[in-house]
């Protein structure tokens, strides 16, 4: 489907609304950080959708930190008593701010009319929702544990994706031989903690649960916490020396060119991969991280309201919009996501969303749904700031692989 053709769909559903406009000038403020090349194109998405129900947008981007520099942007604006119209939240940061705020909008009206609890996943529900009200729309659900590889890069090196933690150093290390910097990373704290993700779920998803879920000290500073951070050091070796600050968009470029043969990354990367005209499959793979196949760690992005002296009308046309199944296939072809709700055909989906769709509707059968550690949906962000510090120090250098296992057991003690 063409965004022309959604849009005059949209329009058409909008038409009948309860909640449509046709004449009022209301503009939505909308604090977020999707700032790159593929990310400003989805957001289009939802500006053009809002336009064509009368609704003016007021971009509010906040660039950097995976969310956190956005996070402090927004407390201020509220303690000042300034709130956006919504804001991009993800997690336990809804979280937090419903409890201890009191301050995020109702958007029970919307989400009883248009039967949300029958579509969206619980594992999503437990994030958009405080004491049974709904207090965010969820628009997309991000998996963190997939490897881009330039497809020239792999081709050179045999052709096969790695499956297996074996296999996968064995291509790292041809990539290497060929002269190529076989992992395009940037050093940031969530960008690090995005692949330590990957590494600790492959090691086991008992193990993932143990440590970052349930925080058990016997497994936060055990022998499987050791080979983690062992194999971190390993994918270090395999990073170019200029990684340090390194924007994640930057990275994906950097395997879009040929420079780098793979990327670590969230499905978000392939909004750029899309961006530069690339075809999944032709000039790039997406496969899981070796030994997390059949498991998911996600994280959602979602929209709060803030409470506005009630729901404004604008406040509920943008939570319909993000909700609709046509804007929710129309955004997340576009954003490199799947939807957050499981009645959204993957018709307009290339391979990669395709294969996020299939492996997200498995997980949630089976039980491999993780909220991600490294994107806020495993604990709250004391304790993912916590995590970070441990694992960007040993990253870094700083620490050897028993002691940052060590530390890690300490600095999540303190955290809680």
């Amino acid at each position: 489907m063409t965004i022309s053709t959604f849009l005059k769909t949209s329009a058409a559903i909008i038409a009948v609304s309860g909640f449509a406009t046709s004449a009022m000038a209301q503009n939505v403020e909308v604090l977020h950080w999707w700032t790159s090349g593929g990310e400003a194109a989805a957001v289009g998405v939802l500006k053009d959708d809002l336009a064509t129900k009368g609704f003016g947008w007021d971009d509010m981007p906040i660039a950097g930190g995976g969310g956190s520099d956005a996070m402090t942007v927004l407390r201020a604006r509220v303690v000042a008593g300034d709130a956006p119209t919504a804001a991009q939240m993800l997690g336990f940061d809804i979280k937090d701010w419903a409890g201890t705020t009191g301050k995020l909008g109702n958007l029970n009206a919307v989400a009883e009319r248009d039967g949300w609890d029958a579509v969206i996943p619980e594992a999503l529900q437990e994030f958009s929702k405080y004491d049974g009200v709904w207090i965010a729309a969820p628009v997309n659900v991000h998996s963190t544990n997939w490897v881009w590889i330039n497809k020239s890069a792999l081709d050179a090196v045999g052709g096969k994706a790695p499956e297996s933690w074996d296999e996968l150093i064995v291509v790292l290390d041809a990539m290497k031989a060929n002269g190529i910097t076989p992992l395009a990373h940037g050093g940031q704290a969530w960008q690090d903690a995005t692949i330590f993700d990957a590494v600790v779920m492959g090691i086991g998803a008992d193990f993932y649960q143990a440590a970052f879920i349930d925080l058990d000290p016997a497994a936060l500073g055990g022998a499987d916490m050791v080979k983690a951070f062992e194999r971190m050091a390993k994918l270090r070796s395999y990073v170019d020396d200029n990684f340090s600050g390194r924007d994640w968009n930057l990275a994906s470029a950097m395997v879009i060119e040929g420079t780098a043969g793979m990327q670590m990354m969230g499905d978000w990367a392939k909004g750029e991969f899309l961006k530069a005209g690339q075809v999944p499959g032709e000039d790039f793979i997406c496969i899981r991280f070796p030994g997390t196949q059949g498991k998911v760690t996600f994280n959602s992005d979602q929209f709060v309201m803030f409470d506005q002296g009630g729901a404004s009308e604008a406040q509920l046309a943008m939570a319909a919009s993000v909700m609709d199944p046509v804007f929710q296939s129309a955004f997340n072809v576009v954003k490199g996501s799947v939807p957050a709700r499981t009645d959204v055909p993957n018709t307009d989906f290339d391979d990669c969303g395709k294969k996020g769709m299939a492996d997200f509707a498995e997980a949630n059968a089976n039980g491999g749904l993780y909220g991600s550690m490294a994107h806020g949906h495993a604990n709250p962000a004391a304790i993912k700031n916590a995590i970070y510090d441990v694992v960007t120090a040993h990253f870094n250098g700083e620490y050897d692989s028993v002691t940052a296992a060590a530390e890690l057991v300490d600095a999540v003690e303190i955290a809680r």
